[in-house]
């Protein structure tokens, strides 16, 4: 039985975002076509400095010299394929983390196993819904393509496994999130309905975390930071937004804004 995890303080998310706005990481972004846009948004807004370069001629090159590297398989193709794994091994030569966001792993053939061959050139992070994580991890899953038919606590024990098998830092996220190295692990409550409403918050989530793991320090605090960062502006922004067209530009503007007294809000340890 898996005993649920300690929620992460908000002093060890604010010191980490204060940490993530001085070094302005730069994060080579190759994600999906519908969130480029957002994911670049979400990143200027925090303080970091996004970048898509996703030709296969100038992915490698660029990779080494970005602070971390993030792959979302969102909208895969045999060409970005092809950019992602120059990418991901000029990433590894330069010694710099990238993050893998396994968008629908699980829902379909090519993906699941494309990502499930990335995770031999070891991942210092993997990003994912509760279905996406179980189908990564070998575990059964329902799912239906980006949606998750299970909780995120149902899928903690396949996050475990996940982490330990490739020694990545795994954040399953949900109406609570989860993130563990296998054998430690930490609980991020919050966020809002109206965030599973906005197309890219969770892609978004993924290119924050690569922000995050390329800080110095602890790895698993630096991911779950990350975490609690994202929920935290998505309650800001509910309390503003009349629905999803409003919750986006208060979602950004929250981000911009967000300090200690709202990291540490009532109810966070």
């Amino acid at each position: 039985m898996t005993t649920r995890p300690r929620v992460l303080p908000g002093l060890t998310a604010v010191a980490a975002l204060q940490q993530l706005r001085t070094a302005s990481p730069l994060v080579h972004c190759i994600t999906n076509d519908v969130v480029q846009s957002f994911t670049a948004n979400v990143l200027l807004a925090l303080g970091a400095s996004p970048a898509m370069v996703i030709d296969p001629r100038e992915a490698a090159e660029f990779a080494a010299i970005a602070s971390a590297l993030l792959i979302n398989v969102g909208t895969l193709t045999e060409p970005q394929s092809v950019a992602i794994l120059a990418a991901i091994h000029a990433a590894n030569g330069a010694q710099k983390p990238w993050v893998l966001d396994p968008v629908a792993v699980g829902a379909l053939g090519w993906r699941s196993a494309f990502c499930r061959d990335l995770l031999q050139l070891r991942p210092a992070a993997i990003r994912g819904n509760a279905s996406e994580i179980m189908a990564l991890s070998g575990l059964a899953a329902a799912g239906r393509g980006v949606d998750s038919a299970d909780t995120s606590l149902a899928a903690l024990p396949a996050a475990q496994q996940l982490a330990r098998q490739t020694g990545a830092v795994v954040a399953v996220t949900g109406e609570i999130d989860y993130i563990s190295d296998g054998e430690q692990q930490w609980a991020v409550p919050g966020g809002d309905r109206l965030m599973t409403r906005v197309v890219g918050t969770g892609c978004a989530l993924s290119a924050v975390v690569a922000a995050f793991v390329s800080l110095p320090g602890d790895r698993l605090a630096n991911v779950a930071a990350a975490c609690r960062v994202m929920s935290c502006a998505g309650e800001q922004a509910s309390r503003q937004a009349n629905g999803p067209g409003s919750f986006t530009p208060a979602f950004l503007d929250g981000l911009y804004h967000l300090d200690q007294s709202q990291l540490c809000a009532e109810g966070q340890p």
